[in-house]
C-alpha cells in the first residue's frame, strides 16, 4: 500500500506541474478566449481536488503518520483557496468587469498559493518514499543456517 501512496503522490505532483504548464497556455493564448484556460480549470478543480482525496485515503490505509496524511489532505484545502482568491479578486473588478489595482493584487495571489499547493505536493511525495523506504529499512527475521 506504501508504494501505492508513492505513486499517488507522485501522480498529484506531476499534476501540479501540469498546472503550471497549462496556465502558461492560458496567458500566452492570443487571442484570449473564455476556453483559454480550459485545461488548467479542469485540472485545478476537478483532478488535482480527487488527487488529493485518493491520496489521504491511501495515506490512512499505508499507516502513514498523521502529519503526513494531514500533508496529504492540503492541496485540497489549498484548491479552495485558490477559488476564494478568484472570488474576491473578481468581487473588486471595476463595474464594467475589469481588473482594479485592488483585484489585481489579490489575484496575483493565485500564483503564490499555487506554489504552495507544489510545496505541499512535494513534502508529501518526500513523506510517502520514506514512510516507503521504512519498509524496507526494517530488519528482516533472518535465521543463521543449520549445520
Amino acid at each position: 500500500m506504501r508504494r501505492v501512496y508513492v505513486a499517488l503522490a507522485g501522480l498529484q505532483l506531476l499534476a501540479v506541474l501540469a498546472q503550471f504548464y497549462f496556465a502558461g497556455i492560458g496567458a500566452f493564448d492570443k487571442p484570449q478566449a473564455d476556453d483559454s484556460y480550459g485545461l488548467h480549470a479542469t485540472l485545478g478543480m476537478m483532478v488535482i481536488p480527487v488527487l488529493s482525496l485518493v491520496v489521504t485515503v491511501v495515506a490512512t490505509l499505508a499507516k502513514a503518520p498523521g502529519r503526513l496524511i494531514g500533508l496529504s489532505i492540503l492541496p485540497l484545502g489549498l484548491v479552495v483557496v485558490q477559488m476564494l482568491i478568484i472570488i474576491l479578486g473578481r468581487a473588486l473588478n471595476d463595474s464594467t468587469g475589469n481588473t482594479t489595482a485592488g483585484s489585481l493584487a489579490v489575484l496575483g495571489l493565485h500564483a503564490v498559493n499555487g506554489l504552495a499547493i507544489m510545496g505541499v505536493a512535494g513534502q508529501v511525495l518526500a513523506g510517502a518514499r520514506r514512510l516507503a523506504s521504512a519498509d524496507g529499512a526494517a530488519p528482516k527475521n533472518v535465521t543463521a543456517p543449520v549445520s
